[in-house]
């Protein structure tokens, strides 16, 4: 048997259904449930559900290398995790730079200086010392250029793997995204195993197309193999679309990760 858990991102699965209802239908499936953000949810309702939150996003505004902006994200990073204590939710995740609603960066970056790299790794210091008070996790998530990101910095996962060694805090884990790292750096067995214990959660969706395992061309059953032979015990997360019927999608999902 496998060690991780399953997981399921509300925003992109059961898209007929309110959110609320869209989280109880995860839950009822059997898997964690996982959200963006928190500012435009009812959390007391969320709270409702019974539903084991495994992750959301860790703050509202910010980066991680202007004056400015890195006290924007502190600060929503703090409020975040008052969020997340209501939600019983034990990973906040964090993003290269800020991105809108389209997944853009606020603020586009077409080259990252060694002075960038220093106050990205000093603010995540911080937001780690945030975590650590808290008890709780920040993840960092690496992110695609080519194809969803484009202008995002500390975006591969060789990138953000450098930025949470240099923290090192167990407050700050890399979130390594399976579907960004295959178009931005492939070789995914032999990343997981070069990251290690430095991996907070795994998320998971197939290239081409951002839908559940099985529907592209990542060979899913073999990295799960390789997450228990290195015998990771965190979150697999499915952070894509169902290609057709959600609950179809979800079984999809559960069935290449079931050993």
């Amino acid at each position: 048997m496998a060690g991780y858990q399953l997981s399921v991102c509300a925003e992109m699965v059961f898209l007929d259904l309110p959110f609320v209802e869209r989280v109880k239908r995860i839950h009822a499936l059997g898997f964690g449930v996982e959200i963006w953000g928190w500012a435009n949810k009812d959390i007391d309702a969320l709270a409702a559900t019974g539903a084991r939150f495994t992750s959301m996003t860790g703050y509202l505004s910010g980066n991680l290398t202007d004056d400015d902006e890195i006290q924007q994200l502190l600060q929503s990073a703090e409020a975040s995790l008052a969020v997340a204590e209501r939600l019983n939710c034990p990973a906040l995740n964090l993003h290269g730079t800020g991105l809108d609603n389209k997944g853009l960066p606020v603020k586009p970056v077409d080259v990252v200086t060694g002075a960038m790299w220093l106050k990205a790794a000093d603010t995540l210091r911080k937001v780690a010392q945030l975590g650590e008070r808290a008890g709780r996790t920040f993840t960092l998530e690496n992110l695609n250029l080519p194809v969803d990101h484009p202008g995002t910095p500390f975006a591969l996962a060789a990138d953000t793997l450098a930025l949470v060694e240099a923290v090192k805090s167990p407050a700050l884990k890399m979130n390594l995204d399976l579907y960004h790292a295959q178009i931005g750096e492939g070789n995914l067995i032999e990343l997981i195993r070069r990251c290690g214990s430095a991996i907070g959660e795994i998320q998971v969706a197939d290239v081409p197309g951002r839908q559940q395992p099985g529907t592209g061309e990542i060979n899913y059953r073999a990295i799960a193999r390789a997450l228990h032979d290195v015998g990771y015990q965190g979150t697999v997360a499915l952070e894509g679309w169902a290609s057709g019927e959600s609950g179809a999608a979800l079984q999809q999902f559960r069935d290449h990760f079931t050993l």
